[in-house]
């Protein structure tokens, strides 16, 4: 009964409705009322009507709004596997974006102390997070401030790979082929102009494992590379004092290379000099040291105040005029020789003593190494102030094999993985070598080969001290 009474109410006001909407656009005010009640009556007969009115109501008013689009979201659970896989796919396609803008941010000079959430920095490395499996072991060192835009063009050649082969075609080095271009970065190891020079950045060398500063001359405006010791950075000074342009202090301290002189700007004697490097430095009484002792303290003086403005990172000039006990690295073996020692990321050097003139008629300096060998190098030679940039080179990682292709490493197989024709250590039916001494895949021995001359039997002259050696082998550093 109350369904029938519901269903002839409902077709009464639809037919209501449909007539007074084909009617004129002037509806009278009777007409409009009587359908609004008999709607509003159907409407109170149940709750399904309530809804049916809503219907017709919105059906209604189709000429004054327009419908609104619904739009239906499927929560996680509903989604399929489709769709899933979509979702994922933007997710990485914006993580690559974020990761190309902070690269494009980063071209342009802009500031990258905010990290993305894709990328972690500690202060020392830079990790990422593994959203894919080639970084996900990749840690490269933390280096904000090298510059990211190309080289100086006119300090720089082409480098013509050779990949490990001779001017005959033969391979002489093997597992060395492929790679990234690359132009050789031409670094001034000499150094002879002086005068102050501004440093304009500091940039990424692909070819040596320290970063390089370029810098520019004050008065000259001639640019030219140097190795960047750390700490060194854009906008600060440098200066070469190996030629000329430096001050009075120089050409005084020039007659005093005979004697030995400590930190703190006192004399020491010849005498009292040890070439042993662990021997106790005792000073000597400036009436001792000389019989002028008014002379003796004015050098002393100027040479002090010569080495508060010259000791700096990244200045070169003679051994002779660098204190006791100061780190310095791109050391020279000839007094108008390159730099030719301690020029690797993170290594340097000490200065620990000064010995008397030889027969010659020539000083030394004794300089202890990284590997803990001392050894004497002329005390006329020059030495760059400071450690090389870039210590932490050696914990980077590269992540995958293909970064090891790009710098132009080949990959190297083991003698025990090849045939019997191809390796002295191949063939078999297990992994063994075989009875034999280590060789080469010449037939070579690899191991206990001697290198130094027969008719040298105690070695380098020039080496004070030998790096420590146990049966042989090298211990790590001290």
């Amino acid at each position: 009964m109350v369904g029938a009474a519901f269903g002839r109410a409902t077709l009464q006001a639809v037919a209501r409705a449909t007539t007074a909407s084909s009617s004129s656009l002037g509806l009278s005010p009777s007409s409009s009322s009587r359908i609004t009640a008999a709607l509003q009556a159907s409407a109170r007969s149940s709750s399904l009507g309530q809804r049916y009115l809503h219907a017709v109501s919105s059906t209604t008013q189709v000429a004054t709004t327009p419908p609104v689009a619904v739009k239906i979201t499927s929560t996680p659970a509903q989604r399929t596997r489709k769709e899933r896989r979509t979702a994922m796919k933007e997710q990485r396609k914006a993580a690559k974006r974020k990761i190309a803008e902070s690269s494009v941010s980063a071209r342009l000079g802009v500031s990258t102390t905010t990290t993305t959430p894709f990328v972690r920095k500690d202060r020392q490395f830079k990790t990422f997070k593994p959203i894919t499996r080639s970084i996900r072991w990749l840690r490269q060192p933390l280096n904000e401030h090298l510059h990211s835009g190309k080289p100086e063009r006119s300090l720089t050649i082409a480098k013509r790979s050779t990949a490990g082969r001779n001017h005959h075609g033969h391979v002489t080095v093997r597992g060395r082929g492929g790679g990234h271009k690359r132009r050789i970065r031409l670094v001034d190891f000499y150094r002879w102009e002086s005068g102050e020079q501004h440093v304009l950045r500091i940039e990424y060398d692909p070819g040596r494992s320290a970063h390089i500063a370029l810098i520019e001359h004050k008065q000259s405006k001639r640019k030219s590379y140097i190795l960047a010791p750390d700490g060194l950075r854009a906008g600060d000074t440098v200066q070469s004092y190996r030629l000329s342009g430096a001050n009075e202090a120089i050409s005084r301290a020039a007659n005093i290379t005979d004697e030995e002189v400590s930190a703190d700007g006192t004399l020491l004697s010849t005498e009292a000099l040890s070439t042993d490097p662990a021997a106790p430095q005792t000073a000597v009484e400036p009436s001792a040291a000389s019989t002028d002792s008014g002379a003796g303290t004015s050098s002393s003086l100027d040479l002090g105040i010569f080495r508060t403005q010259a000791i700096r990172p990244g200045n070169f000039l003679p051994l002779h005029l660098i204190p006791i006990g100061t780190t310095i690295h791109s050391i020279t073996m000839h007094p108008r020789g390159p730099a030719k020692m301690v020029r690797s990321a993170g290594t340097f050097g000490q200065l620990v003593a000064f010995s008397a003139r030889s027969g010659a008629g020539e000083s030394h300096a004794q300089v202890r190494l990284q590997s803990g060998e001392v050894r004497l190098i002329p005390s006329r030679c020059c030495a760059a102030i400071g450690t090389v940039s870039n210590k932490d080179h050696q914990h980077r990682r590269l992540g995958k094999a293909g970064r090891s292709r790009w710098l132009g490493r080949r990959p190297k197989v083991r003698g025990v993985a090849m045939n019997a024709c191809d390796h002295p250590h191949g063939g078999g039916r297990g992994k063994s070598k075989s009875n034999m001494h280590p060789r080469s895949i010449y037939g070579h021995l690899t191991k206990g080969a001697r290198t130094r001359k027969p008719g040298t039997r105690s070695g380098n002259q020039m080496v004070v001290r030998e790096r420590p050696r146990r049966n042989g082998k090298r211990l790590g550093k001290p």
